[in-house]
């Protein structure tokens, strides 16, 4: 089928050497660690859509249920006909609740995944004729350069799923100080953020019953394999994932269940019974303690939408000033 003319996609080409470099990195560190951007490549996209759909799995039907029905509010607050710039598309779900009330001129989504970029930007395309998107697969925790935006539309930095809670504080108002210096003064982010909250309903959420998750969390040793030619028994390794109360934090680590040992790039990694890999954080926060973290490198807080359960919430940011 033939691409619409308001199409356009950019690869970046995340490159498989990142990806041998930080496995390597990352195993020879104590605690050993992989970083979760690797989960995503196509497989890992398609499994973390069916984490959505786990009932256990609250984060995501209710951040789209707060964007549909604070979407005319949450309009106002970004402006109209903006080049409207999407950390970590993905699922195309979410954004699609806001294009109608949005009314963008360009939407630019990020994603590591390929396929998943394509398929969710095309379909986008198609259904939007009057919206040019942009898309770029690239690995936005690492410089990059946008695609040229149009010097007349203000700038808006749509960051869902609560993906920030993936980076350690210090990480959150780098990645922060980079949207501020790429939307500029007044310019405006809308972010999904996790809220704290009974810590079984959060070990619950990431230990669907079905096993889901743990598919997901294991998929990364399977890239190893296709990708890096990696040595490895998978099911050496079992899916743990629970909450760290002090931290205020969702660990995933994978498991060694016996002695076992991974191979890759001619190095060995020897893992005793119980060793793990620290595979992924979920920072969890109250609407006040992310505000002030916001606040540190120039954002104001305008407003804050919460559901009835105080399990989510979206929170609209202005830049002050310029990036601190």
């Amino acid at each position: 089928m033939t691409e619409p003319a308001n199409f356009e996609l950019h690869d970046l080409k995340p490159a498989v050497a990142d990806f041998r470099r930080e496995v390597l990195a990352g195993l020879a560190v104590s605690p050993r660690r992989i970083p979760p951007k690797f989960f995503y490549d196509a497989e890992g996209s398609q499994l973390f859509d069916a984490i959505t759909c786990q009932p256990e799995y609250y984060p995501t039907r209710t951040e789209i249920g707060l964007l549909r029905a604070h979407g005319r509010e949450i309009a106002e607050r970004l402006g109209r006909q903006a080049a409207l710039i999407e950390l970590g598309s993905g699922s195309d779900i979410k954004i699609r609740s806001l294009l109608d009330v949005l009314r963008p001129a360009e939407y630019l989504p990020l994603d590591i995944s390929l396929t998943h970029l394509r398929d969710s930007a095309l379909g986008i395309a198609r259904d939007y004729p009057q919206i040019r998107v942009r898309a770029t697969c690239v690995d936005y925790t690492r410089q990059f350069a946008l695609p040229p935006m149009s010097p007349e539309a203000h700038r808006v930095v749509f960051y869902p799923g609560s993906s920030v809670g993936n980076f350690e504080p210090d990480d959150v108002r780098d990645l922060l100080r980079w949207v501020a210096g790429m939307v500029g003064p007044g310019g405006r982010l809308l972010i999904g953020v996790d809220l704290k909250k009974d810590p079984a309903r959060l070990n619950a959420a990431y230990n669907d019953a079905a096993g889901v998750t743990a598919a997901f969390n294991r998929n990364v040793l399977k890239r190893m394999v296709r990708e890096l030619g990696a040595q490895l028994v998978i099911d050496d390794f079992v899916h743990r994932a629970f909450y760290h109360e002090a931290l205020g934090r969702i660990e995933m680590h994978l498991q060694a269940c016996r002695p076992t040992r991974i191979q890759v790039a001619g190095q060995i990694f020897d893992f005793a019974e119980g060793e793990g890999i620290h595979t992924e954080n979920s920072y969890k926060y109250s609407p006040a303690q992310f505000a002030a973290l916001a606040a540190e490198v120039g954002f104001v807080t305008e407003q804050v939408w919460c559901d009835a359960e105080q399990l989510f919430s979206v929170h609209c940011l202005r830049v002050a000033a310029g990036p601190s």
